[in-house]
């Protein structure tokens, strides 16, 4: 069952790459007291993911930051080693993008945001999404109903309804 407005998010454990290499991330520590948005996709390196939906969060960092948006994090199900190569070669972070990994997608499962698509190696990938989350709470959360396509969840129409 996927997650519903007024809900708490699950807590989990994501993945980044720190000086020592991969470190776990506590979501409750990214959402605790803050107003978050998260956006959730596929697959790092994909086509709609990294020439639409990543690009624009990329694009509206700085209006989320003056809506008191304190973090936007982009959440796939895949390595953390695959997130910070996809970092590095969009400049992400430089922009102000947190990537995160949830490397088997506990997370995504637990929201009830998954798919599965085994013939090209998708298990328990994330759907693509966006969301606000105040202090843990989600507050809006916009999924697209066709694969392929970043409407709904892009950057722009989560910006427009803050």
């Amino acid at each position: 069952m996927t997650i519903s407005i007024g809900e708490n998010l699950p807590a989990g454990s994501l993945m980044t790459i720190g000086e020592s290499g991969p470190e776990p991330v506590a979501l409750e520590h990214l959402t605790k007291g803050r107003k978050v948005v998260i956006f959730g996709l596929p697959g790092a390196f994909t086509g709609t993911c990294s020439t639409a939906h990543l690009p624009s969060f990329m694009r509206t960092v700085g209006d989320f930051k003056a809506k008191g948006v304190d973090e936007i994090i982009c959440l796939s199900v895949n390595d953390p080693f695959v997130m910070d190569a996809w970092d590095k070669a969009h400049g992400a972070s430089e922009a102000g993008v947190t990537m995160l990994a949830d490397p088997v997608g506990d997370l995504t499962v637990a929201m009830g945001l998954e798919f599965n698509a085994p013939a090209i190696g998708f298990v328990n990938r994330s759907r693509r999404y966006s969301a606000l989350v105040e202090d843990g709470v989600l507050k809006v959360l916009n999924e697209e109903e066709a694969p392929g396509t970043c409407e709904i969840s892009a950057g722009e129409t989560l910006l427009a309804q803050i």
